[in-house]
């Protein structure tokens, strides 16, 4: 089953924007994706919901969070009220990464998702790219599709919320170590946060 939430343009911008002024001012589009993607992981296993409510796609360099990517790569796919509000924020300069040109705004973000983006920072921070890239591949949300992806059946295939509870290989961060009854109360929750915005929309 896969949980459809709704995505929040303001906190992935503002997401992504966190993370360019933590590393300098500059980011690289796909390190920016892979560390929203544990900050969604983290704060997902904790708290019960991601950051950005985003679709996650499983592709070759890992998962892949799509409006994120969209606002990265700023995409003809944006609708135009996320254009605007991107590019008050970020400047992307070619294909490869995008600055900061405005301070983040701390106001669209909970306490908590604080928490999950410092943690995504002070924990994986440090990797490049396709560091975060090969991290990414050890985990099972991921590792679900791996088969399908390294055989180009299909270039991506749609992941599910569910799987990101759980765990690793040892020696791989967990992104918040949860009990068994922890792990089936969060999947409940996420499961009824989906159920109430089917009926809304």
């Amino acid at each position: 089953m896969c949980v459809h939430l709704n995505f929040d343009h303001r906190k992935a911008t503002q997401a992504i924007n966190f993370f360019a002024n933590k590393a300098g001012g500059y980011i690289n589009k796909m390190k920016a994706i892979k560390l929203i993607y544990f900050a969604d992981r983290y704060h997902l296993r904790k708290y019960s919901r991601p950051i950005t409510n985003d679709e996650y796609f499983a592709m070759p360099y890992g998962p892949v969070n799509s409006g994120v990517k969209e606002i990265a790569e700023n995409s003809d796919f944006l609708a135009k009220d996320e254009q605007v509000y991107a590019s008050i924020f970020l400047k992307v300069l070619n294909q490869y990464g995008m600055k900061s040109i405005n301070p983040v705004d701390n106001k669209v973000f909970s306490k908590s998702d604080i928490e999950a983006l410092s943690f995504a920072w002070e924990t994986f921070g440090k990797y490049n790219q396709y560091q975060l890239a090969d991290l990414s591949h050890n985990y099972p949300e991921w590792k679900r599709f791996k088969e399908i992806i390294e055989s180009k059946a299909q270039s991506r295939v749609r992941m599910n919320y569910e799987d990101f509870f759980e765990d690793p290989g040892e020696g791989f961060e967990k992104c918040c170590t949860l009990t068994i009854v922890e792990k089936e109360d969060r999947i409940d929750t996420i499961k009824e946060i989906d159920k109430i915005n089917s009926l809304r929309y």
